[in-house]
């Protein structure tokens, strides 16, 4: 599973980051995160708000911060 953050670097694309990658190790996920800082790749991908999670090339969240369970929920499908 490739999940990428897009974002600028703020503060909550790093929370952003832990919640996701400690969602992903709870679900026992085999996984690679990648930042995506550059604002024509955010761009690309239809993104208007960040921070913003990228599952396997799909916008599943924009613009705000979900807890954990939500990304537990989205990575299980």
């Amino acid at each position: 599973m490739v999940i990428k953050i897009l974002g600028k670097g703020c503060k909550n694309c790093d929370k952003l980051q832990a919640i996701t990658v400690q969602a992903a190790e709870e679900l026992n996920l085999d996984f690679t995160v990648e930042k995506v800082t550059d604002i024509n790749a955010i761009a690309d991908y239809g993104v208007m708000r960040t921070p913003a999670l990228v599952v396997d090339e799909n916008v599943v969240i924009q613009g705000k911060l979900p807890t954990v369970n939500t990304v537990k929920s989205l990575l299980a499908k």
